[in-house]
């Protein structure tokens, strides 16, 4: 019969708390319960999550998965102690890839990883995953907590989302009636999101400036907080559209890669994109990146969102429905071109000039 008494190494002393996983599981149950909807109890502790798909109303559904993580942006939220939000651009960044595809999102599940657990940073981080995945509609129904010293330094941590969705089948997107003429909008993003931080992480080298620092292009703030700005949630805003309008024919995430690598994945070949980059409302941060660091236009709109976080093509007859909708959801749709026949190749063309020029303070 195995004794209780503990002899030799431990688990613990090789650098892995069980008790402070439990304490963590502990701290997040009532949050993670926040997010249940129709489907799912959003309860954890079990081996894997369960969604009932009936339950949700779905008829015939497709069923549509997306996992992403954050990138190098977790490193600011490490270096400033500031990890509330890290959590939101977690989730976004999986949902946000289900609605462009015409999916609801119904479940998420996370991957938290570290060095050393300190229960107290993880519980904030999965509370800005049940924030987000409360605001998206969907039920955070499990994860996974991963101590692993020798592989992390013991402060670091790094994250991993999966999200699923269902359509009913007919009605995923891209739809296959796009068209030369069809209208490209935009819809605003909150900043950078969470793509190009291995360059922004350089530019803020260059500058010299500590992230305690008052942002050159948000001075009421400090710099590491301002780019810790979450990623953009468009789901229910787009759902909305999508159930009052039949006139969105596509939707495009703009994450890494920006416009140019973007907007093709949603468009047929022998069509090309003719975007209007002076059209694009550029937010400070990104005038203050492209100046600090002398990143050309080509650069900035093939890795950056430069403050349009989704486009959207739709049929010309039926834009002023489809405006009127956004408007309805409170956006403020931009009209950014419109789709052309492909010429030499190119998915994207640019017109026009991206306005970069830094607003004097």
């Amino acid at each position: 019969m195995p004794s209780n008494e503990t002899k030799g190494l431990t688990y613990a002393q090789s650098g892995v708390d069980i008790d402070a996983g439990n304490a963590m599981v502990e701290a997040i149950k009532p949050l993670v319960r926040a997010t249940a909807r129709p489907g799912a109890d959003a309860v954890i502790g079990g081996f894997g999550g369960l969604f009932d798909l009936k339950a949700a109303g779905f008829t015939d559904p497709v069923l549509v998965a997306a996992n992403d993580g954050v990138g190098t942006k977790v490193k600011i939220a490490i270096e400033t102690n500031k990890h509330d939000t890290i959590g939101v651009d977690l989730v976004a960044m999986s949902v946000n890839d289900l609605i462009v595809q015409g999916a609801e999102p119904l479940f998420f599940l996370d991957y938290f990883a570290t060095g050393k657990l300190a229960p107290n940073v993880g519980a904030e981080v999965i509370a800005g995953v049940a924030k987000a995945c409360k605001e998206a509609g969907c039920a955070l129904i499990g994860g996974e907590t991963a101590e692993m010293p020798g592989l992390y330094n013991e402060n670091d941590y790094d994250l991993a989302g999966f999200a699923v969705g269902a359509a009913e089948r007919g009605a995923l997107l891209p739809r296959p009636d796009i068209a030369d003429g069809d209208i490209l909008l935009g819809l605003r993003s909150s900043g950078l999101h969470s793509n190009g931080f291995s360059l922004v992480r350089r530019i803020v080298d260059l500058s010299g400036l500590p992230w305690e620092a008052p942002a050159p292009f948000e001075p009421d703030c400090p710099i590491g907080v301002a780019l810790l700005e979450p990623t953009r949630l468009y789901v229910k805003q787009v759902l909305a559209v999508l159930r009052a309008t039949t006139g969105v024919k596509a939707l495009a995430h703009i994450t890494g890669g920006g416009f140019t690598d973007n907007i093709p994945r949603v468009l047929p070949e022998g069509l090309s994109a003719v975007v209007d980059a002076s059209a694009i409302p550029v937010l400070p941060v990104f005038k203050w990146l492209a100046a600090v660091g002398d990143v050309s236009d080509v650069e900035m709109l093939r890795t950056f969102n430069c403050g349009i976080g989704m486009v959207v093509v739709v049929a010309p007859n039926e834009l002023e429905p489809a405006l009127a909708a956004f408007r309805a959801v409170g956006e403020k749709p931009v009209q950014l071109g419109k789709l052309a026949p492909r010429k030499d190749g190119q998915a994207v063309v640019y017109k026009g000039k991206l306005d970069l020029a830094l607003e004097p303070r």
